[in-house]
């Protein structure tokens, strides 16, 4: 029976993922800042726990709580709108924190089982941004590219050990909490410069053409953690498979 580290679980991808892993039968170990048990049924095969990964101290207690993974799942994010101009750097930094170097940081820390075993996963979630370019995220979507170079580099120096590493690319997803999850972040980063065009942006979001759901993406992430063709990219919800379509 194979186990699963997923990260960011208290809501949206990684909650749903976590789900789906465990009715395929997985060990899951559902990971999240604070930790909520009771999103889960009680199970022999699920512990929720703790772990910030923008803290050192914490990556390293959540694995030695967990034990030995067959598969990573870099989940956790924080999303970001707004024009460039007005984010401080000290928020652009905050955003990178989690979903660039919080990614690195768990992959490191995952690395030397991993190639000592010769054998793991490890499966980064991006952003359809990365495909396409979106309007006032600008922020978010560096921090998600970076990743992505990043990832299919490292599949070329771990594939003598064995070790593969999976990118899953999801599309807009209204119903999670990436608007909530951006906290006070948001506030002053529309200008008034900026805000006849904000609102033409924000327009076009209320009426996608097509979306992305929570099960999308731990589908998605399901196929790439149990992936043998060497796929690197996998594009999760309608609108995300349009785009690569497209290109």
């Amino acid at each position: 029976m194979k186990t699963v580290l997923i990260t960011g679980c208290s809501s949206g991808y990684g909650l749903e993922t976590a789900r789906h892993f465990h009715t395929q039968g997985w060990n899951v170990i559902a990971t999240m800042r604070t930790p909520r048990p009771d999103l889960f049924p009680p199970s022999d095969r699920l512990r929720v726990i703790a772990l910030d990964v923008t803290k050192p101290d914490s990556i390293a207690a959540a694995l030695a709580a967990s034990g030995p993974i067959d598969v990573l799942v870099n989940n956790a994010g924080i999303g970001l709108f707004g024009a460039f101009e007005a984010t401080p750097m000290s928020t652009t930094r905050e955003i990178f924190e989690t979903n660039t170097f919080g990614v690195m940081a768990m992959t490191q820390a995952v690395l030397p089982q991993f190639r000592s075993r010769k054998s793991g996963i490890i499966v980064n979630v991006t952003s359809s941004a990365t495909l396409a370019p979106f309007p006032l995220v600008a922020t978010y979507t560096a921090s998600k590219t970076a990743i992505e170079g990043f990832t299919a580099s490292l599949a070329f120096e771990l594939r003598a050990f064995n070790v593969k590493v999976k990118l899953v690319e999801p599309g807009y997803g209204p119903s999670t909490s990436f608007t909530s999850n951006t906290g006070s972040r948001m506030d002053g980063l529309i200008p008034e410069a900026y805000a006849p065009y904000a609102q033409e942006v924000f327009a076009s979001f209320a009426q996608p053409a097509a979306v992305t759901t929570e099960s999308d993406v731990a589908q998605e992430v399901w196929r790439a953690a149990n992936d043998t063709s060497g796929q690197l990219r996998f594009a999760a919800g309608e609108d995300a498979l349009a785009l690569v379509r497209a290109a």
